[in-house]
This record gives C-alpha cells, sequence and structure tokens, in this order.
C-alpha cells in the first residue's frame, strides 16, 4: 500500500501524481483521501486502517503541509513505524522550503528542482523496488518554468533564475495533438515555431512536441511567456520542457506551478 501524505492546498500537484500511481498500481494500492474516504466514513478511522497497511509513505513536504497538524501527525506516525522496519517514508519536495531535520538523513525527492516527470518516475521505481537515486546534490539548472491555470488556459513562464540564457528556444511536451490546441508567445512579438509528432525522450517516453523559438536570450526579470488554449478538446496539458542548449541537444528544465515570487 502506498500512502499519499499531503495538505489539501497542494492537491494540483500531487493529484496528477496519484492519478498516474492509481493507473499503474491500482486504486486499491494507493491510499489518497480523494478516493481512500468516502462519505459516511470515519475519518481519523480510515486514515488509521491507511497508516497501518501503507509498506511505502510518500510524504509531500511544502510550506503548506509542514504547517498542517494532520500532516505532522501522518508523518511523525510513519517515522515511528519507519524505525520498526514496517514502513519506507520517501519524502517528496514541492516547494522551496526547509525540509524537517528528522527527514534529513534520507534522501529525498526533489520534485521542486528537477520536475514533475522526473519525480514521478522516481516515486514509481522506488514502489517496484528499483533503487535509483545517486547520492549527492540536486543537478543545478538556472532556468525554471512556472505553470498555472488562468480562465481555463494553460500560462508558462520560462525564467532564468540567476543568469543570462543565450539560446530562448523551447520545446512544450504534450500527449495532445497540434490540433487540439492554439499556442501564443506573450512575451515576444516575434517568434519562430513547429510541431514535432513522436519525440523520444531519454526516459523512453514519446510524445509531441511544441517548438517555441525567439532571437533573444532569457535574462533574469525577462522571462519567455506563452499561454495555451484548447481548441479540439476537453483537456490540454503540457507534461514537460527541454530547452535547446546547443544545436540539437536539448535539456529538460524544471516545472513549478504556481506565480514566480
Amino acid at each position: 500500500m502506498l500512502f499519499i501524505s499531503h495538505n489539501y492546498k497542494d492537491k494540483p500537484i500531487v493529484e496528477q501524481i496519484a492519478v498516474r500511481l492509481k493507473d499503474i498500481f491500482g486504486q486499491d494500492k494507493v491510499f489518497y483521501d480523494s478516493w481512500s474516504i468516502q462519505p459516511g466514513d470515519g475519518i481519523i478511522d480510515r486514515m488509521n486502517q491507511g497508516l497501518d497497511d501503507c509498506e511505502l509513505f510518500l510524504f509531500f513536504v511544502s510550506k503548506n503541509s509542514l504547517e498542517s497538524k494532520m500532516v505532522s501527525l501522518e508523518w511523525q506516525n510513519a517515522v515511528i513505524k519507519a524505525t520498526k522496519g514496517s514502513t519506507k517514508i520517501i519524502p517528496v519536495k514541492i516547494d522551496d522550503c526547509l525540509m524537517p531535520p528528522i527527514l534529513l538523513q534520507s534522501l529525498y525527492i526533489n520534485l521542486f528542482g528537477q520536475g514533475l516527470e522526473v519525480a514521478l518516475r522516481q516515486i514509481i521505481d522506488i514502489s517496484q523496488g528499483k533503487n535509483t537515486f545517486q547520492s549527492g546534490s540536486q543537478e543545478f539548472s538556472n532556468l525554471r518554468a512556472y505553470k498555472r491555470i488562468e480562465n481555463d488556459e494553460i500560462i508558462i513562464e520560462c525564467h532564468a533564475e540567476h543568469y543570462l540564457e543565450p539560446i530562448s528556444s523551447y520545446l512544450f511536451l504534450t500527449q495532445n495533438d497540434k490540433k487540439d490546441f492554439k499556442i501564443e508567445c506573450t512575451s515576444d512579438s516575434s517568434h519562430e515555431n513547429g510541431f514535432s509528432n513522436e519525440v523520444k525522450l531519454n526516459t523512453g517516453l514519446v510524445c509531441n512536441g511544441q517548438l517555441m523559438k525567439v532571437s533573444r536570450g532569457t535574462l533574469p526579470g525577462f522571462p519567455f511567456c506563452v499561454k495555451i488554449t484548447k481548441v479540439s478538446t476537453p483537456s490540454v496539458d503540457i507534461i514537460g520542457i527541454l530547452h535547446e542548449t546547443k544545436k540539437d541537444q536539448w535539456n529538460a528544465i524544471p516545472i513549478s506551478y504556481g506565480i514566480k515570487e
């Protein structure tokens, strides 16, 4: 049983992972309050049952969850079980919060620093008994994408956090077809674009890619911004973003959810 411990304010991020885990392992193997606690159930009783049955405790660490008394009770209970060897705790960092000292002894999954798809791949591997972590510091990225929903449109801002990135060429990865959506560059009046089918990533994932490119660099305080509007489908999503570092070389950039502070 996988137990997903989180604060309700973080559901826009956490639910994307919960649903993917449900599709892989089955709903009865993933304890997530949205489907594991139904009307009429005793909340405390169901939580206790889920904690008793869990073998892998996914603690989504954020400023919100660290301030939640309920979440604190959940992960502290899991720590006790972990000392007895009956539960494995996997912290998943989803914002720029400070990790609790008691969890620093474990290498955590850095969704905030590495993006959703990398974090999900690690969670799946650990759940299947594949230890894919490498010790050491997390990989540095000067670029970070900030993604949010406004009026049923996807807004993405690609920010250079520390210094100039001379190439502003981005590939927005999606499972949708070209006809499903319209993409506009809202930061620059002149840009290049193109659509590629069946882009194969190093992870083995195959998806489509929408290229957006401008001639200027991406500077701190001057992000590259796009707006995505669905056209012929009820659902459109961007599952990853690649940045062209030099000709024909692309690196994934981390995605945060919300507005850059």
